[in-house]
């Protein structure tokens, strides 16, 4: 065990002398192999410091690479794309708001007018941005509104976001889409889908109140019943909460035949 000795103190037996020599013995002992680990650690360092200074080169250049990407590409060729799309998605509100010409507006917003890129064109130039993404969900819903279902389910397919409405208005329109080429049991899979990819007073209901009808036409009566009656439990202030009994009855007569 070690003992406390004062400032000064010195040894006075042998066996203290002795002592003394081997802490001493064994302090230079400690610092040596210090300076051995330290020694090592430093022609390792010498022998690769070309490996290390390309590791730190890549590094950076990947760091930088997308630091500049971000400011000087992906940024200003985001704020071109929305400045091309300005005049189709001026269309696009244009025909969703008309009571004539409808058709017409829509494939102004998918082809362009006036010299301006339409959504295709968007789609084609600015692919990898956020507004060649939305401009594929304006693409799929012209022409959802033109009855070109085929392309509607492609353009619509090709968007993604996390956007509370328009993701799954995005879902659901495909299986509008689905219904209008009598391909039923696609457009309930894409019904169901959307009504649960969020939860809002707007699109949760009106997506179950299509997956229930379609449900209802392909025979599928607990299905439709389940939807139906979700709306009445979660959703009976919505629009089709409204007559959501009426269905219910029909789902249960239908069902107990």
């Amino acid at each position: 065990m070690a003992t406390y000795k004062k400032k000064g103190y010195k040894p006075q037996s042998k066996e203290e002398k002795q002592n003394e020599v081997e802490e001493n013995s064994t302090t230079a002992e400690v610092f040596n192999t210090l300076d051995e680990s330290a020694s090592k650690a430093e022609d390792w360092v010498i022998g690769n410091q070309k490996y290390i200074f390309i590791i730190i080169a890549v590094v950076a250049a990947v760091v930088l690479g997308y630091l500049g990407y971000n400011q000087f590409i992906a940024k200003p060729k985001q704020t071109e794309a929305m400045n091309d799309m300005y005049q189709a998605q001026k269309y696009y509100d244009q025909a969703v708001n008309a009571t004539a010409q409808k058709d017409s507006l829509f494939n102004l917003a998918l082809n362009g007018g006036e010299g301006k890129f339409g959504m295709l064109d968007i789609v084609s130039e600015y692919g990898g941005t956020p507004a060649g993404n939305l401009a594929n969900y304006y693409a799929g819903m012209a022409y959802l509104n033109t009855r070109d279902y085929k392309n509607a389910v492609s353009y619509l397919g090709k968007f993604s976001s996390d956007d509370e409405i328009l993701a799954p208005m995005a879902k659901g329109s495909i299986g509008d889409a689905f219904v209008q080429l009598n391909q039923q049991e696609d457009a309930l899979g894409y019904y169901e889908d959307a009504a649960k990819m969020r939860k809002n007073e707007f699109t949760t209901p009106m997506f179950l109140y299509k997956a229930g009808v379609t449900a209802l036409d392909l025979g599928k009566t607990d299905a439709a019943l389940k939807h139906f009656e979700n709306i009445k439990e979660n959703y009976p202030t919505s629009a089709e909460g409204t007559n959501i009994d009426i269905f219910i009855g029909k789902a249960e007569a239908l069902a107990s035949k």
